[in-house]
């Protein structure tokens, strides 16, 4: 039976060498998902201002939920609450998406040639996609609204590197236990909106009771989103030591994640 290498080398390898198909399937999944709509790839653009308007009515004029910045202002609460959005939409299209990836695409599994291994890299690009572009939505509000953003908006790439490790390894998980597990993908669902409500894209953290507050950090999606709005919106300085410890964890992660994809992908064409 054929070995697939696991080593951490062998996860950069593979993503240099692929580097090419991986573009392309990326260009192809996006312009896919609107090919025959009238709008195409205006969606891009029009989903993200929808649900940055339906969100804000709901918590801001409905709930009338503020953020602690001694602000009462309903534009400030959009903009805040829109980058815990961004996070959180670029976890979830992957998330969502990760169980399939094997199951959904059963003729690659045949072909000895294609590396499977890629199939999350070309996931996390499409979703990075739609992340860059509703950043840009934000930064227009942004720029319409408030003026110039601040400098430390710069930092939001490399606040996302480690993230974009965490949800590669999380993608290589499972996608291989969607094969072999057919109900994960229906516990997939009720994790993403577990998740969503347990991050604080809605609210601050220091609105829960202390108790409540150190499981709140436990989430991955907590200490991103937090940093993404300090660069971004507050203008603050990332936090050097907590993004290291979050990039070598996410990276020991990605590759153990890998490691188990490979060793596990032998199996993948019995079950098929």
């Amino acid at each position: 039976m054929r070995q697939f290498p696991s080593s951490p080398r062998a996860l950069v390898l593979s993503g240099v060498r692929n580097g090419d198909l991986i573009f392309a399937s990326i260009k192809r999944e996006v312009v896919g998902r609107y090919k025959g709509s009238i709008m195409g790839l205006m969606w891009t653009f029009i989903n993200p201002i929808i649900m940055l308007a339906i969100y804000t009515f709901v918590f801001s004029v409905v709930f009338k939920a503020r953020w602690n910045t001694g602000s009462a202002s309903r534009t400030e609460f959009a903009l805040v609450l829109f980058l815990g959005l961004i996070v959180f939409n670029l976890f979830a299209e992957c998330f969502n998406k990760a169980s399939g990836l094997i199951v959904g695409n059963p003729n690659f599994v045949k072909k000895v040639l294609f590396p499977l291994e890629i199939l999350p890299w070309i996931t996390l690009g499409a979703a990075l996609f739609h992340t860059f572009v509703s950043l840009m939505v934000w930064l227009l509000a942004y720029l319409v609204l408030f003026g110039l953003p601040p400098l430390t908006m710069l930092y939001v790439p490399l606040v996302l590197l480690p993230f974009c490790l965490f949800i590669l390894g999380l993608c290589w998980i499972l996608a291989s236990l969607g094969v072999y597990l057919r109900d994960v993908s229906q516990f997939i669902g009720i994790v993403t909106t577990v998740v969503m409500f347990m991050s604080p894209i809605f609210y601050p953290p220091e609105n829960l009771p202390e108790p409540y507050r150190d499981l709140l950090y436990l989430n991955p999606l907590t200490f991103i989103v937090e940093q993404v709005r300090a660069v971004a919106f507050f203008g603050n300085q990332p936090n050097a030591l907590g993004l290291l410890a979050y990039t070598a964890a996410a990276a020991a992660f990605a590759c153990l994640a890998f490691a188990w994809f490979q060793k596990t992908r032998k199996g993948f064409a019995d079950v098929l």
